[in-house]
């Protein structure tokens, strides 16, 4: 029954396997991220998680200095799926609050383009153009696999990002 339960969370809600590098933490006993990425505005490139700790000082810093700082980061990538949802994993050290990011990112080149890329956080909240707010990435991870589905937004025009169907 166990394996059964397993084998099911790994192939996804609707029936895609989760990717990514983590994948299998989302088939444990976690603790673990699940994230729905919906929304896409192509399938071009690859998409990416990011776990960062839930401190206005330490979100969205460079993960080196976090980690020469021997703070918890964590970062998973995977091609974007050609068809289908698209589900990720993320696992987390322990259960606890966290600030999550999920990108599109379109081209390919590692760099976060504002022009062509995609963002996404737990709370859904319409990004617009300054920097995103702690408060929009946190969630709270279980001893489990906590599962968050993540609406990403790309840069409309001089109102900044919003979701693809919002314009």
């Amino acid at each position: 029954m166990m394996v059964l339960a397993a084998a099911a969370l790994l192939a996804g809600v609707a029936g895609a396997p989760v990717i990514g590098t983590d994948a299998t933490a989302c088939a444990g006993s976690g603790p673990a991220i699940l994230v729905t990425a919906l929304g896409l505005k192509d399938r071009k490139g690859r998409m990416k998680l990011e776990l960062y700790p839930a401190t206005e000082d330490d979100f969205l810093e460079d993960d080196r200095d976090l980690i020469k700082e021997g703070k918890f980061f964590r970062r998973v990538w995977a091609p974007t799926p050609p068809a289908g949802p698209v589900e990720m994993c993320i696992r987390a050290p322990h259960p606890g609050r966290y600030a999550l990011l999920v990108t599109h990112d379109r081209d390919g080149k590692n760099k976060f383009n504002f022009f062509q890329d995609g963002a996404g956080f737990p709370s859904n909240a319409k990004l617009g153009m300054s920097r995103p707010k702690l408060a929009q990435a946190v969630i709270d991870v279980g001893a489990g696999v906590t599962a968050t589905t993540v609406r990403i937004q790309y840069l409309h025009g001089l109102s900044g990002f919003a979701p693809v169907e919002a314009r």
